[in-house]
């Protein structure tokens, strides 16, 4: 339940209030309504809350936020700016090869360079990368780091549980939780997840599982040539959330067998079920591959229209 909780405040667009972040950067565009409402500290509790509990991780710092997270100095590039049009305006001054170029790139930057505190004469064009340097610095770390900003105020929210303390005290294991890290998931991980929990040697039920077993697999490896996110549709299905939690399962995810006669069933259900709240699926015991694949795929299309996996409980 607490997981459950913890992704649907990540799906209700609460983020989306309290900063914007840049694909590319992971860093936070203002928004006064967020500061003046305080809604970068609740970010930071509801972050730290959701890790203890078994929520998914954050994946959205840059780099350079994650450094300041844990205390460590920070070496910002242009790329790091959040602010397309401040970005592009900044590369035309370091694209910049002569004084008289530089002056004209400066110009639509006066009242933000005043603003930062950057505003000088510019005598020579080795004066153009102390600018650059000068305009990136205040826009990704001086700006959110102010005992009222938004960044400041993310990190008192962390504190919460004793979380921040941590990321600072164990980095290296925190970075791939809170900074993006391409990694797809494999139908071999998530074969390796679930315990296949079978009936009897020798029982009938055993056999007719045993038929089933490579059925799923199968399913995994079509789902990954098709992309991860069918691999995802299947773990949120069976848990809930569709990431690996950084604390992991619990209870551990296992795959059951719905037999005939099974849970007051008077003949063999077609569709896999699934108890979100026991990260359990239970699947139909079809003989055909092409029949198995169908009714998964139907199933994965329903949960698609809700939008989350609504537990089913069984037995």
């Amino acid at each position: 339940m607490a997981r459950r909780n913890t992704q649907l405040l990540a799906q209700s667009g609460a983020p989306c209030r309290v900063t914007k972040l840049s694909r590319a950067s992971g860093q936070p565009v203002h928004g006064e309504e967020a500061l003046r409402e305080d809604w970068y500290y609740i970010a930071g509790r509801a972050i730290a809350i959701s890790l203890v509990h078994g929520g998914p991780p954050p994946n959205f710092l840059s780099l350079v936020l994650f450094s300041l997270l844990i205390d460590v100095p920070a070496n910002p590039v242009p790329e790091d700016i959040a602010d397309a049009d401040l970005l592009e305006k900044v590369k035309k001054v370091s694209e910049s090869t002569s004084i008289e170029d530089l002056e004209k790139a400066k110009a639509p930057l006066l009242d933000y360079l005043a603003n930062a505190g950057c505003l000088r004469p510019l005598r020579s064009i080795t004066d153009r990368d102390l600018l650059v340097q000068d305009i990136v610095m205040f826009q990704v770390i001086h700006r959110v780091q102010g005992p009222f900003q938004s960044f400041y105020r993310f990190c008192e929210g962390l504190k919460i549980l004793g979380v921040l303390e941590k990321i600072q005290k164990y980095p290296d294991s925190f970075r791939p939780l809170f900074c993006y890290e391409p990694s797809a998931l494999t139908a071999d991980q998530l074969d390796d997840l679930f315990t296949i929990h079978l009936s009897s040697e020798g029982s009938n039920k055993r056999v007719a599982e045993e038929v089933v077993i490579p059925f799923w697999r199968d399913y995994l490896q079509d789902a990954e040539e098709e992309g991860p996110s069918k691999l995802q549709k299947i773990l949120a299905f069976a848990t809930g959330t569709s990431v690996v939690p950084p604390i992991g399962f619990s209870p551990s995810p296992s795959v059951e067998f719905i037999h005939k006669g099974d849970d007051d069933f008077s003949s063999t259900p077609l569709f896999p079920m699934a108890n979100t709240c026991i990260n359990c699926i239970k699947l139909p015991l079809h003989v055909s591959y092409q029949l198995f694949k169908e009714k998964f795929d139907f199933a994965l299309m329903d949960l698609a229209e809700l939008e989350y996996p609504v537990c089913v409980f069984y037995g």
